[in-house]
């Protein structure tokens, strides 16, 4: 065994090997796991007392970080600013034509309603119930310039 280290000599394996008959082995028994019988008891710390050491190059290089992120926020807005606009502007321009369809709609409901208002049939029917009748011939006085020239003058 050339391997084995100088402590593990015959008298150290001689000493360690149980003296007397081995108890039978369980067929059944599972072999012993690593390091089974060490313990390990954990030390209590307390490390509410340590100071931490300023770092004199940390605000430099949070200051480089900020930057940087602000010149790549300005550049990604740069870039996304146009179509964010269009798309604001398309947005705009589909509720326009809704509202311009809508305004259509409603003026054509309008001019309907300012048809039926004004039909002969029902100014006629107003007329009637409000006892107004067309005038006759004789009542009508024709205010017609007959050729002359001659101009009223209105006088202060």
């Amino acid at each position: 065994m050339a391997t084995m280290p100088e402590f593990l000599t015959s008298e150290t394996l001689a000493a360690a090997a149980p003296a007397g008959p081995q108890p039978a082995r369980d067929p059944f028994q599972l072999r012993a796991l690593p390091f089974e019988d060490v313990y390990f008891r954990p030390k209590k710390m307390d490390n509410s007392k340590l100071i931490r050491e300023a770092d004199p190059r940390a605000g430099g290089a949070c200051w480089k970080v900020i930057g940087a992120a602000s010149l790549a926020l300005l550049f990604l807005g740069g870039v996304l600013a146009p179509s964010v606009a269009n798309t604001v502007a398309g947005y705009k321009l589909e509720s326009l034509r809704v509202e311009a369809q809508k305004l259509a709609d409603e003026r054509r409901g309008l001019d309907l309603q300012e048809a039926q208002l004004l039909s002969p049939d029902r100014l006629d029917r107003l007329a009637r119930g409000r006892h107004l009748v067309t005038p006759s011939a004789s009542q009508v006085v024709r205010l017609d310039n007959p050729g002359d020239s001659k101009v009223a003058m209105v006088r202060k």
